[in-house]
């Protein structure tokens, strides 16, 4: 909804604008019967778009104005200057009715009363009165609380691959925050174990996201820390200094602040706060939301443009940090640091800019299905679900095709005639879904259909057919459904100008596979089928896992890893079946020096990367874990275009390559491998 009412405002300025601009020019001309209709319209459509979207306020606001201008219009009022001045100051008004925040101010809630009774008049009936009076409510918007936050991490944190201070980041990220880093628990140098974290913080944070937000920051460290979140007050205490003068004072005395004096001190704070707000109130200035420029259109070229530079840039970080870490100057760790931090956020505001919702290719979808199902004489009603979701405007761009073979194939295949599906006793009118949400770092496309459904006995027969497998292979239901993505494949009984050819679902996976998607199929005959795409947020940048095998670097997704283990090199080489046990549960896991033909490791302890592969949990061993790593994702070229296990590669600190592995590719192709071999 925050979308489309970011839309609205911004539709709502322009009309606001043109308004102005229509007032103006009537003044010079009042009796222009174009103006004057001109100025009703604006005042109809801001009217029932604002009751639309939840502007309750100026949908009231407007109701008069429009009435005001109807009986211009009708000539039962002229346009006087007493007219045009109210008018005017009523736009002036309604660019602040935009910005939501304004409604708590009480100067913005006494102008508005004196405003709303001053359009009212020129009506000059009692029941204008009677109604502007009621429509004259006080406004509440949300305040701002102050939380007190104590995180005190277990000293295992780090073994899980977890890093506070990215959480700390996120929590200073839901508004102002005052953070304080407690070291009075570090050992002397002697006894310090690297691997241990001895720091906790307490934080004091200003924000009016309440404490869900707050406690989702630190969900995935529930078990591995303390944590204590407690309200101080409702009101901004930051923006007290004699509160952070103390705060900052009890901090350096003490080794802990604790709740307690935090809430003593914040007591006094809010008797002088109630003692103030009167004037501060009046110091307050009502600000216009600066809607006119809060979105602009960029052409895609210079999108690309950004993208490639702050690609370039994370390349240039990762020097600076390497070199940082290789050359002991005062003061450079620190730089590149800073360096690395607001590059990361560089690169997510710019990947924000590129992101599009999927509504924006949903018009063509409906056109598809409302001509196409009247070629074929079919009734079929098309819903969408989550077309906010966002995606890389490139695969956007590729995604576009292949949704129009799935949706086609739906139509023609899936959904049965009108009389067909009456007598199956389903409703008459066909169903097709198509529903866009996020899973982690990646997003779900699924296309979904009550039609025929896939029967799996005539896949296998056209496959025994036409050679594809032995008539004695036995296949699973999924490995059945995936026959229908081989080139040349179809069960159309008849060939049509819709689908039926055999070129259609190898031409989706092929499609989906360059935007480093998947693609899969459910089904069950007579019920339905659903294609189910799963893609990337962006094909730019990704957070990896820099690993190492031998002498040769590569980058795992951080989206794709559930836990890193360091196992015994004696254990993984004299497992049976390639299984062993992790954190008590049996992980199958493939030795990718092995898998490489890379020769025998000499080091004591291999890592174990436990991936996510379908619902599995799967492990890929390496020799060494280096660390995170943002990598910048360059093409192989055409030479290795068709080499799935690589989605691309990286550019090291040093100038050296990394290549960037697909988790679930490499698995899928290595267990193909090893089930043929035990054949």
């Amino acid at each position: 909804m925050d979308n489309f009412k970011k839309k609205f405002i911004e539709e709502a300025t322009d009309l606001i604008d043109g308004l102005e601009k229509a007032l103006l020019a009537l003044e010079e001309n009042s009796d222009d019967p174009a103006l004057i209709q001109q100025v009703f319209r604006v005042m109809h459509t801001l009217k029932g778009n604002s009751g639309m979207f939840g502007f309750d306020l100026i949908d009231r606001f407007t109701h008069d104005l429009e009435t005001v201008y109807d009986l211009i219009r009708n000539g039962s009022l002229r346009v006087t200057r007493q007219v045009l001045d109210v008018t005017l100051a009523a736009v002036d008004h309604l660019k602040l009715l935009l910005n939501e925040d304004n409604y708590s101010d009480k100067d913005f809630i006494r102008a508005h009363e004196q405003l709303t009774l001053r359009v009212a008049s020129l009506i000059d009936t009692p029941q204008a009165l009677e109604q502007a009076a009621e429509s004259v409510s006080v406004l509440s918007n949300a305040d701002e609380c102050t939380y007190y936050i104590l995180f005190e991490p277990r000293k295992e944190i780090f073994s899980n691959g977890t890093n506070p201070l990215y959480l700390i980041d996120e929590v200073a990220s839901l508004g102002n925050s005052l953070v304080f880093a407690h070291l009075n628990r570090v050992p002397k140098l002697k006894d310090i174990n690297p691997e241990n974290c001895y720091t906790y913080w307490e934080i004091i944070l200003v924000t009016k996201e309440g404490t869900n937000a707050i406690n989702d920051v630190f969900i995935f460290v529930e078990d591995e820390s303390s944590l204590d979140i407690q309200k101080l007050a409702d009101l901004n205490l930051l923006n007290d200094s004699t509160f952070v003068a103390e705060a900052k004072r009890i901090a350096a005395e003490k080794e802990d602040i604790g709740y307690n004096m935090l809430q003593t001190l914040a007591e006094k704070v809010m008797k002088q706060q109630q003692q103030k707000q009167a004037d501060i109130i009046k110091r307050e200035k009502i600000t216009v939301k600066d809607t006119t420029i809060s979105s602009i259109r960029v052409s895609s070229e210079k999108l690309d443009v950004l993208m490639n530079l702050v690609s370039e840039l994370v390349t240039t970080q990762a020097r600076l940090s390497l070199f940082a870490e290789q050359n002991a100057i005062p003061g450079l760790t620190a730089i590149a640091e800073n360096v690395q931090k607001l590059s990361r956020q560089l690169r997510d505001t710019a990947f924000s800019i590129v992101l599009i919702p999927i509504e924006n290719m949903l018009t063509r979808f409906q056109r598809l299905v409302r001509d196409l199902s009247n070629e074929l004489h079919k009734d079929v009603v098309f819903i969408t679900e989550g077309s906010d979701t966002e995606l890389d405007k490139t695969i956007i761009e590729s995604l576009a095709d292949p949704l129009m073979h799935i949706l086609r194939n739906s139509l023609d295949h899936g959904i049965e005639d009108a009389d067909v599906r009456q007598k199956l006793g389903k409703p008459r009118q066909g169903k097709i879904i198509l529903k866009a949400f996020y899973s982690g770092a990646s997003v779900l496309i699924q296309v979904s259909d009550d039609g025929a459904g896939i029967d799996p006995e005539l896949i296998r027969e056209k496959a025994i057919a036409k050679g594809i497998i032995a008539a004695d292979r036995k296949l699973s239901l999924r490995e059945t459904l995936d026959l229908v993505f081989l080139p040349g494949f179809s069960t159309a009984k008849k060939v049509t100008d819709v689908s039926g050819r055999g070129v259609g679902m190898d031409v989706v996976r092929r499609k989906i596979a360059d935007i480093r998607g998947e693609v899969e199929i459910d089904s069950e005959k007579g019920v339905g089928t659903t294609i189910t795409i799963k893609l990337p947020l962006t094909l730019s940048i990704i957070d990896g896992l820099l690993v190492k095998i031998d002498d040769t670097h590569y980058v795992v997704p951080l989206s794709a890893i559930d836990k890193i283990y360091a196992v015994p090199t004696k254990e993984i080489y004299e497992k049976y079946n390639n299984v062993v046990i992790l954190d008590g549960r049996q992980v199958s896991f493939f030795n990718l020096r092995e898998e490489f033909n890379v020769g025998n490791v000499d080091s004591e302890f291999m890592q174990v990367v436990v991936v996510n592969y379908e619902e599995k949990r799967v492990g890929l061993v390496v020799d060494h874990v280096v660390g995170e790593y943002q990598a910048v994702l360059k093409p192989l070229g055409k030479h290795y275009k068709s080499q799935e296990m690589v989605s691309g590669a990286t550019i090291l600190g040093d100038g050296t390559v990394a290549l960037v592995v697909d988790t679930n590719k490499i698995i899928k192709q290595f267990a193909s491998k090893q089930v043929t071999t035990n054949k």
